[in-house]
């Protein structure tokens, strides 16, 4: 009889997602554009040949190297504009993303061995923007510094290989884990990625939920809440195998590290997102009030999950609260099994905390189905 309940209602909530163009849209469509539209502005991953402008009042030699160093760095796209006022009026016209000053005396002062030094300012509004053209800017001058320090090296007697060894003592090897083209969508879209699933696995059952709760079908036996929250989670792995699996294959992002550790988090993570979408359904009294309430949740959410910014730096109550999030542990759990590769205990305790969410919510879940008139529960059970 259980079993007949959990069937049945597992087929009609089929039904009736494939039936409500509203959680069509939330369940079906949205996963798939946002899958194509979502990656797409990160595509070039890093920002590259960024405007930029030099001012030289030196006009010597020196600075004329440096001005050619800088048109070939990769990262900036240089214009030499007259005077200082000039590159800022470009700055904030956003004509350009930064500008170095080269001042008057720089090679006399380079040449007595005196301190000199060249300005970079650059527009802190464009994060990215702003590390390009100051890294561009840096790379360039440190570059021709490193030529004129090898120059005077050999100039005292040293061959070339005794210079370059004797400028540079002890190189410095960067090499850049789990993000090795230190791309922008290698890094925000796996953490954005389940917070979509969340949003829109969330969204989509609680407008269905909402839905019979106007037509008065909320009422149903634990059995029969069952197979609706597992048809909800099909769903919702159906979403996390696109994302996870073929999004990120397609636009080649970090996957596949841990891929047991990925199909624990992912078991868990659906269902736990869907009873508590089935929670809001039910709170809310019109199935739209739910859409309207969760739609502008998803900025506040990914702030919170440390993701973008430290927890640490949270007010205190904030640091406990945010594990109430299912997308607090999912996306540190994705990131660390499906990019990292972190082996399964070490990070074991945030299933566990998807694992508790789960329980709470079926918790809170069973005792709105106690309160509920058991005949009533039993023939909307029985219906599906």
């Amino acid at each position: 009889m259980k079993q007949k309940i959990f069937t049945a209602a597992f087929i009609d909530t089929v039904r009736n997602i494939f039936s409500d163009k509203g959680v069509l849209l939330m369940l079906v469509i949205a996963p798939v554009l946002y899958g194509f539209f979502y990656p797409w502005p990160y595509s070039t991953q890093a920002a590259r040949r960024i405007p930029a402008a030099i001012i030289d009042y030196d006009k010597s030699t020196l600075s004329q190297r440096i001005i050619r160093m800088a048109e070939a760095s990769p990262r900036l796209d240089v214009r030499v504009m007259p005077s200082e006022n000039d590159a800022k009026t470009a700055l904030w016209e956003g004509e350009i993303g930064g500008y170095m000053v080269l001042p008057a005396g720089l090679k006399n002062d380079v040449m007595m061995q005196r301190p000199a030094r060249a300005e970079v300012l650059a527009n802190g509004s464009y994060l990215l923007v702003s590390k390009e053209v100051q890294t561009g800017f840096a790379e360039v001058v440190g570059t021709v510094s490193a030529g004129i320090q090898i120059k005077r090296l050999q100039a005292g007697g040293m061959t070339p290989e005794q210079a370059l060894a004797a400028q540079n003592p002890i190189p410095f090897v960067m090499q850049v884990q789990y993000n090795p083209t230190q791309g922008y969508g290698n890094y925000v879209v796996p953490g954005v990625a389940v917070l979509i699933v969340q949003q829109l696995l969330m969204m989509g059952s609680a407008l269905l939920v909402g839905t019979w709760r106007e037509q008065k079908r909320q009422y149903a036996t634990m059995q029969a809440w069952a197979g609706r929250i597992a048809a909800l989670s099909v769903m919702g792995w159906l979403m996390s195998l696109f994302y996870f699996g073929w999004v990120f294959y397609i636009q080649d992002y970090g996957r596949g590290q841990n891929i047991g550790g990925m199909l624990a988090f992912t078991l868990l993570f659906a269902p736990t997102v869907a009873t508590l979408g089935c929670l809001f359904g039910l709170w809310f009294q019109k199935r739209e009030r739910s859409l309207q309430l969760l739609m502008f949740t998803s900025i506040p959410m990914f702030f919170l999950s440390g993701y973008a910014w430290p927890a640490e730096l949270l007010p205190l109550p904030l640091q406990w609260l945010r594990w109430l999030i299912p997308s607090t542990a999912g996306i540190q759990a994705s990131v660390r099994f499906n990019q990292i590769g972190t082996p399964f205990a070490d990070a074991a305790y945030l299933l566990l905390v998807l694992s508790v969410l789960l329980a709470l919510f079926v918790l809170v879940l069973w005792c709105y189905v106690g309160k509920t008139r058991p005949q009533a529960a039993e023939s909307v059970g029985d219906n599906g």
